[in-house]
């Protein structure tokens, strides 16, 4: 069963930092180039970071550090100094040539 399961979300202080994590199965996760969308209250989805499949090419918005274990096919998003306006779902997102697959999200509410 394909599946991209995403944990790691949470409450947190502005300046907080959290580390979200998301599980790929069902598919060939190494050959895929990985993504990290948020998507705020009322506002449309957007990438906050983004890893190639080999883990050489990558983007990464402010203060987010993305990285990939393909042995545990995993990916990591570390979020550090956390700011009220970064409050959204996290979604992983897996893509290739043909294919792209989405989990379920993770809450982040960075709240004082």
């Amino acid at each position: 069963q394909l599946q991209l399961v995403e944990s790691g979300g949470g409450s947190v202080e502005p300046g907080g930092s959290l580390n979200l994590s998301c599980v790929g199965s069902g598919f060939p996760f190494s050959t895929y180039d990985m993504y990290w969308y948020r998507q705020a209250p009322g506002k449309g989805r957007e990438v906050v970071a983004a890893i190639a499949s080999s883990g050489g090419d990558y983007f990464e918005k402010g203060r987010f550090i993305m990285s990939r274990d393909n042995s545990k096919n995993t990916v990591h998003l570390q979020m550090n100094s956390l700011k009220l306006e970064y409050t959204a779902v996290y979604y992983c997102n897996a893509q290739n040539s043909w294919y792209e697959y989405w989990g379920q999200g993770t809450q982040v509410t960075v709240s004082s």
